[in-house]
């Protein structure tokens, strides 16, 4: 499994529905399969399984009022996906509201970080 370094800074995550929010890790498989056209080389990138990048793309899906990913079944010619336009519509404005809040607290933030202790003692 692929170890990934903590991002220090705000992470967002956006609540759209009691039980369903867009934040880092949709926006990371959305990207992924954007970069790679495959949930699961999006997936591995992030160091999760298939089944794990996979349930993360269904559940967007069951939730927007449009598909974000389209898949297409393996087989000899290997699968795929791709983002559909309204898929990349979603991401852009995430990223965009990541932005937003990293901006909005850049200060404050680095107030709070000029506070830490000295822990090389």
């Amino acid at each position: 499994m692929k170890s990934r370094s903590r991002v220090l800074g705000p992470r967002l995550r956006v609540f759209l529905e009691p039980d369903f929010a867009i934040g880092p890790g949709k926006a990371e498989i959305l990207q992924g399969i954007k970069e790679t056209g495959s949930i699961a080389a999006a997936g591995r990138r992030m160091g999760m399984s298939y089944k794990r990048a996979w349930n993360l793309v269904d559940e967007m899906n069951r939730h927007f009022r449009a598909p974000v990913v389209e898949a297409a079944k393996g087989g000899r010619t290997g699968g795929g996906a791709e983002l559909t336009e309204f898929g990349e519509e979603i991401l852009v404005r995430y990223q965009r509201m990541a932005a937003l809040a990293q901006e909005a607290i850049a200060d404050e933030l680095e107030k709070l970080m000029d506070e830490l202790g000295d822990r090389s003692a």
